[in-house]
């Protein structure tokens, strides 16, 4: 049943996603500076010297399944990931706390950023706000996104994956307002 309700709020909740569209292939990516959750500064200029490519994704939270699975996924496959020369790194809107209990949930090693002023998630086209209906139903279903984001603005990123190369292009977009749809491992390790 809880399933079967989530299915339904993130449908919902994708139907009022009309005005995100995301980068494209091809495009520039946006450069970024950031803090990861080692405490380590993340600079994409940087990272793209020393690696082939960045795998970038975006996530909505720890409460969120198919965010967890694909996480899980990503983990899973990180040393194929990283045989390739890509480094894997995660953005969402979640506090540190709510970051560590999807790393205990996932046990992603890998890189996360906490997106606190959404530039990252603006950047790339994928930051959207939550309608009050919306909000209020998630916290009926018991997913308080003030007390997981820290915040009162109810912005969450479309689930997202871009693949950068050395140059700093798109060279694989993933973006689907379906909720429930990610990137496949099988399309990003062909990209790499």
């Amino acid at each position: 049943m809880k399933k079967i309700i989530f299915i339904a709020l993130f449908i919902f909740s994708a139907t009022i996603l009309f005005a995100q569209s995301g980068l494209k292939t091809g495009e520039q990516a946006p450069a970024f500076v950031a803090t990861d959750n080692y405490g380590k500064e993340l600079n994409l200029k940087a990272l793209l010297k020393t690696h082939k490519a960045v795998v970038l994704f975006f996530y909505r939270g720890q409460w969120c399944p198919y965010c967890n699975k694909h996480i899980q996924q990503l983990q899973d496959s990180l040393q194929l990931l990283t045989g390739k020369g890509a480094y894997v790194l995660g953005v969402t809107p979640e506090t540190s706390e709510n970051i560590n209990k999807t790393i205990g949930k996932t046990h992603a090693s890998f890189s996360i950023i906490q997106d606190k002023g959404y530039k990252i998630m603006k950047a790339y086209d994928v930051n959207y706000v939550m309608d009050p209906t919306m909000v209020s139903k998630y916290k009926g279903y018991g997913i308080d996104l003030e007390q997981n984001n820290g915040n009162t603005d109810h912005t969450l990123p479309v689930p997202a994956t871009y693949i950068i190369d050395k140059s700093g292009k798109l060279v694989f977009v993933h973006f689907d307002k379906d909720y429930t749809k990610r990137a496949s491992i099988r399309s990003i390790l062909n990209v790499l």
